[in-house]
C-alpha cells in the first residue's frame, strides 16, 4: 500500500520549497517521485507550432522525490509519518503517527 497517494495534502520537508504545502497531482511509483501542485515549478520554452503559433513560456510542476515530502496530519496540518493498520474487517488503512487519526475514510 502506498503511503502517499494522489489527492493527498503534503508538506515539503527538504529542498528549495521546504515548508510549503500542496496537493499531490500524480504519483510515479517506478521512480519514487510525486508531482505536487505549486512545488518545484520550472519554465518550459515552447517553439511556435501549428497548435500554438505564438510559442512562449509555460510554467510546469516537475516531479520531486517522495522522500522530500511528508503527509500533512489531518488534525494539525503538520508533517507526519504514516503507519499502515489493519482493521477488524481486514481492510488496510493509513494512520497518521502524530495524531493517530485515520487518513483513509
Amino acid at each position: 500500500m502506498q503511503r502517499v497517494k494522489q489527492g493527498d495534502d503534503v508538506v515539503v520537508v527538504a529542498g528549495k520549497d521546504k515548508g510549503t504545502r500542496g496537493r499531490v497531482l500524480r504519483v510515479i511509483p517506478g521512480a519514487d517521485r510525486v508531482v505536487v501542485e505549486g512545488i518545484n515549478v520550472r519554465t518550459k520554452h515552447l517553439k511556435p507550432s501549428q497548435a500554438n503559433p505564438q510559442g512562449g513560456r509555460i510554467k510546469k510542476e516537475v516531479p520531486v522525490h517522495i522522500s522530500n515530502v511528508m503527509l500533512a496530519d489531518p488534525q494539525t496540518g503538520e508533517p507526519t509519518r504514516v503507519r499502515i493498520q489493519t482493521l477488524e474487517t481486514g481492510r488496510r488503512v493509513r494512520v497518521a503517527v502524530k495524531s493517530g487519526e485515520q487518513i483513509d475514510k
